[in-house]
């Protein structure tokens, strides 16, 4: 993917694609294990795409277009989730190396056009620490116990919630949680599918952030500026 592609982030409007984004804080994520995880979190928790990362506390922000023809802000969409490792401009994007990848397997996807990313079934998308998982959510039924049991403070109740953060996303603490071990998430664009996740750095290298690329954005024609 070339970074004139890649908008996440870009609050306002790029010259070559139609949507005016916004770009809104949805807290720290806590990632001590360096073992960031990308999932539909009410499908996949647990199971989702799994990415190396500097081990730490890191800012997420999701980056919501409006789509709507007037531009008047009366369809919104999230057009990309990011997870933001060091502040700086991109100069490469690409698809994400997921953690158990072979060396070959890596290859030919390239060498065939595809990409790693995550299926989406609940039109849902968050990151956690992949390590975390296992050990501060409960056993039983997340579904009923934790995303929609009907209390205030369930997954389901916060990302509708005006008061929590924004509407369609939340920054949860999983239920048995020790030490702040969370999960983010927002709604994912469109809804359900299949979503690349990307990689972006700096001109030294260096990782500046972990994206789910919601496949909203549109050129304004074929060749963008």
């Amino acid at each position: 993917m070339e970074t004139r592609e890649f908008l996440a982030l870009r609050a306002g409007r790029v010259p070559g694609w139609k949507h005016v984004r916004t770009v809104h804080d949805l807290g720290l994520l806590r990632v001590p294990s360096g073992r960031l995880e990308a999932s539909d979190p009410f499908v996949m928790l647990g199971n989702g795409l799994v990415v190396a990362i500097p081990p730490g506390t890191y800012p997420v922000k999701v980056t919501i277009a409006d789509v709507s023809d007037e531009a008047d802000g009366s369809h919104l969409r999230e057009s990309y989730l990011s997870v933001i490792i060091h502040d700086g401009d991109p100069v490469v994007v690409e698809n994400v190396r997921p953690e158990g990848v072979t060396d070959q397997e890596w290859l030919d996807a390239g060498a065939a056009g595809e990409y790693f990313g995550i299926g989406v079934d609940a039109g849902t998308v968050g990151f956690a620490d992949a390590a975390a998982i296992p050990t501060a959510m409960p056993e039983g039924d997340w579904y009923e116990d934790v995303y929609d049991s009907g209390e205030d403070h369930s997954w389901f109740a916060l990302m509708d919630s005006r008061d929590h953060l924004i509407p369609g996303a939340a920054n949860v603490e999983m239920p048995l949680a020790t030490n702040g071990e969370n999960v983010v998430l927002s709604h994912s664009g469109w809804g359900d599918g299949f979503y690349p996740v990307l990689a972006s750095y700096a001109a030294d290298g260096t990782l500046l952030g972990i994206h789910i690329d919601l496949l909203v954005e549109e050129p304004e024609n074929e060749d963008p500026a």
